[in-house]
């Protein structure tokens, strides 16, 4: 009995340590400005997005456009930063307005919805989520993190 208490501490220890360095999604201070567009990021929690970096630093956006100009041009942005240097992007799923893993995300682009600058991109937690809301405000695709570009921003603007 006295093995397994210890086998389980130990793994215990094991699990914490392992998700110790995990950052956690930035409440937007009132004077965090987007670095793309300059906008008070607070007064746009429903579009918030924010990048967190392996030093704790991170960025805030009042939109998913504005992160993934600055995610795109990071030198032009922070030259001091690349994207080795990224712990974890959030997002706030549209319909639950909660933080979700932003390199895991859905997001619809062309729906009729705007957000603070505009013709947006729109982010889901789930995929299904994604389809529904592009059956009830239009869009024209459903996007992973990865295949964004800036190419895909020009059709927003």
């Amino acid at each position: 009995m006295k093995k397994l208490l210890f086998c389980v501490s130990i793994l215990a220890l094991l699990v914490s340590y392992a998700f110790a360095d995990q950052r956690k999604p930035v409440k937007p201070a009132s004077k965090d400005k987007c670095p793309v567009c300059g906008m008070f990021v607070a007064k746009y929690p429903d579009f918030l997005a924010q990048i967190i970096f392996k030093d704790s630093s991170y960025a805030l956006f009042d939109g998913l456009k504005d992160m993934f100009k600055y995610y795109l041009n990071m030198k032009a942005y922070s030259p001091s930063t690349t994207i080795a240097d990224i712990d974890s992007v959030y997002v706030n799923d549209y319909y639950t307005l909660s933080p979700v893993d932003g390199l895991k995300a859905y997001f619809v682009i062309g729906s009729d919805i705007l957000g603070p600058m505009g013709k947006e991109l729109i982010p889901f937690a789930k995929e299904a989520d994604a389809g529904a809301f592009m059956k009830d405000h239009g869009g024209k695709a459903i996007l992973r993190f990865k295949e964004v570009t800036a190419a895909t921003l020009r059709e927003l603007e």
